[in-house]
């Protein structure tokens, strides 16, 4: 009688009852009825979850050790504690747990064979010969159109060696080599290292005091350059120190010229021995093998020191992590001299025995016409290379090649799609990393716009972070405990990695110059004492862990009250004017607080259309990130990397009687001529922005 009443009484719930949250009786069976599936369900995808959480125990527990398995559960902990005791943190490991396990297999394969290198205290020279051991007649190099293999290569660098030998140079000398890209430049830097000799490896482009100061900074006691660079060396021999010994290298060893600096290296060398060069020195996995030279687009350049364990590191983290093959055939028409071309393609055929095929310059037009010809597998690009081959007419050869993947850095986000839709591209594996640093990363899931990741399940086991900065200084935030502070997701800050000593993937090695080193550090990061790598580099993380490239600290600038990322801006302006070379950078205008927005676009052929660009802007960007102010340019300054240099344009503002370019600024919706008048008129304040 009594549930009777009750039943009743509930079936008497009036009308406001039901909307101030009573439920119905019958809806609640209903509702019990359809939790029962709902919670099987539930009970199955958590024991799926546990089980692959397992499954990576396991795993973490025999690579890396019960230690690290006990870290692994604690981090679970603190994340599910930390979450308020949701699940989201589990959700996440569990969209994520696919690719970090990936990650953390392809991770213990590049350490191992770090590890077995470390060990058995391999020079670059042991684990080269190795290979050519394995196969002395596989091609190693190709040059347009002439295939070098490992043995001949093996030959002439000991010609090389020999040579220097005879000349008493020895290890720890520094012989810098300044060459444009041939397989002889390989073959000459690895002759100097079977000496243990240090190579500074210099930009070609270089001229007059950077190129001095290049030579000075690595205390240089020889220079070998290609005869084609003979003016560029006459500039500077009369202030290079008196010691310091010049050597000419030309394709053919009878170069005679009477005009020519130097002792002819090519004679030199067709006359030595090929016979292995005998070295009393022992050569180690620790020694400096390389000054390789940042690209120099806020200064002059900084020589940053390679070691044989640096220098294997990272041709064999990107081998690894982006799943590449010694059976591959890559393609580079990089600068050799930098880290690009240099280490990261090199090293798949000095460590790996794989066939590069290099190219002199690069060339757009060329680029999948050389992959066809070919036939390489993987290609490599850098900075604006993208956007340049985008901008070629499109032609039947486009598709025509048997590229799978093409790796790099500096392919923006808004071209992407378009570029791997257009050239049949599968995998695009970006990748993020400095010369000079160790926070190092690479999308391995072919993630869209990505640069890498950051694990949500493991994050320590690779240590790198995004932490709280003044986007304009890149100068970190400090909590109250003087700490730096780790940014959520969504949450841009600047890219830092953890600095472990004698550790491949984590020591900071810096630059020759170490005032210049102590810049690139930050201390007291998360715990008193403690270090890492500044990057200067505005990164985001998204709630999966996958990082994107925001801008450069420095670059970003602030304008009525909001922040503007330069990249984006330059990436929707060169969109908008059919993929131009495009710089975007903020100025000054007396008595207001921020920087307003100026574009220098090039416009070689006085074809650029501002009223579709002023109406492209209107409709892709906030008025606070539209250029305010546009310079016409006849050519840009472009770094070794293809990067576009911003620093001088910035600091020349934008007054025209000190501009030879024609300036325009925003008015009413529309760019106008900039005349002195009008300049003024800004700078007063009598037209506002």
């Amino acid at each position: 009688m009594k549930m009777n009443g009750n039943n009743n009484e509930l079936s008497a719930l009036k009308g406001e009852d039901l909307e101030r949250g009573g439920q119905h009786p019958e809806e609640i069976r209903k509702r019990r009825d359809n939790t029962i599936p709902r919670r099987i369900k539930r009970i199955f995808i958590m024991f799926v979850l546990f089980g692959i959480v397992g499954a990576l125990a396991g795993l973490v527990w025999y690579f890396l050790g019960w230690i690290s398995l006990v870290q692994l559960v604690l981090v679970a902990i603190v994340a599910f504690i930390a979450s308020g005791g949701r699940y989201r943190w589990f959700y996440v490991a569990a969209c994520t747990v696919k690719r970090d396990v990936t990650a953390l297999y392809r991770f213990v394969k590049l350490i191992l064979q770090s590890r077995f290198y470390a060990r058995k205290n391999y020079s670059i020279i042991d684990i080269f010969r190795e290979n050519v051991k394995k196969h002395p007649n596989k091609v190693a190099l190709i040059f347009e159109g002439r295939e070098w293999t490992f043995q001949e290569i093996e030959d002439y660098s000991n010609k090389v060696a020999n040579v220097f030998k005879n000349h008493g140079y020895q290890k720890g000398d520094a012989v810098a080599l300044l060459l444009d890209n041939r397989p002889e430049f390989v073959c000459l830097w690895l002759g100097l290292a079977k000496l243990g000799i240090i190579i500074p490896l210099i930009n070609y482009n270089l001229r007059d005091q950077s190129l001095l100061h290049s030579f000075s900074v690595a205390k240089a006691t020889a220079i070998i350059f290609g005869t084609e660079l003979n003016d560029a060396m006459k500039e500077i021999a009369g202030s290079l120190k008196s010691n310091v010994e010049l050597y000419r290298w030309s394709e053919s060893s009878s170069n005679e010229a009477t005009n020519l600096l130097g002792k002819n290296l090519s004679a030199l060398i067709a006359e030595a021995s090929a016979d292995p060069p005998v070295v009393g020195e022992k050569l180690n996995y620790t020694d400096r093998l390389l000054y390789i030279y940042t690209s120099g687009t806020t200064g002059l350049p900084k020589a940053a020191v390679i070691t044989t364990a640096r220098y294997v590191f990272l041709p064999a983290a990107i081998h690894h992590l982006a799943g590449f093959s010694r059976k591959d055939r890559y393609y580079t028409p990089l600068p050799l001299y930098h880290t690009a071309g240099g280490c990261v393609v090199m090293g798949q055929m000095i460590i790996f025995g794989s066939t590069v095929v290099i190219r002199k310059k690069f060339s757009a037009t060329s680029y999948f016409a050389d992959c066809q010809k070919y036939e390489c597998t993987v290609a490599q690009y850098i900075g604006e290379m993208c956007r340049y081959i985008l901008s070629t007419p499109p032609k039947p050869e486009d598709r025509q090649h048997k590229v799978r993947l093409v790796f790099g850095n500096g392919l923006r986000p808004q071209i992407w799609k378009e570029f791997v839709d257009r050239f049949g591209i599968r995998q695009v594996a970006e990748f993020y990393g400095a010369t000079e640093g160790n926070a190092n990363i690479v999308n391995i899931d072919n993630t869209f716009g990505a640069i890498g990741f950051v694990s949500r399940i493991v994050p320590w086991v690779y240590p790198i972070s995004i932490i709280k900065a003044d986007p304009m200084t890149g100068e970190p935030i400090r909590n109250s405990k003087g700490l730096c502070e780790v940014c959520g997701p969504d949450e841009p800050g600047v890219f830092i990695g953890k600095i472990i000593n004698n550790d491949p993937s984590r020591e900071f090695l810096g630059y020759v110059d170490q005032k210049a080193s102590e810049k690139k550090v930050v201390r007291d990061v998360f715990k008193k004492g403690d270090a890492a790598f500044l990057s200067g580099d505005l990164v985001v993380s998204d709630e999966f862990g996958y990082l994107f490239f925001k801008d450069r600290t420095g670059d970003t600038f602030r304008w009525k009250g909001e922040n503007v990322s330069t990249m984006e801006v330059e990436a929707i302006v060169s969109n908008l004017v059919n993929y131009r070379d495009c710089v975007v950078y903020g100025v000054q205008i007396e008595g207001t607080e921020g920087r307003v927005g100026m574009a220098a676009i090039l416009d070689e052929n006085n074809t650029l259309d501002l009223n579709v660009l002023a109406e492209g802007l209107k409709n892709k960007l906030p008025s606070y990130a539209r250029p305010h102010l546009i310079r016409r340019l006849e050519k840009v300054d472009v770094t070794g990397t293809y990067k576009l240099k911003k620093v001088d344009l910035q600091k020349e503002g934008f007054e025209p009687k000190k501009i030879k370019d024609r300036l325009y600024y925003l008015s009413n919706g529309k760019y106008e001529e900039l005349t002195q008048e009008a300049y003024e008129a800004i700078q007063s304040g009598k037209i506002r922005f």
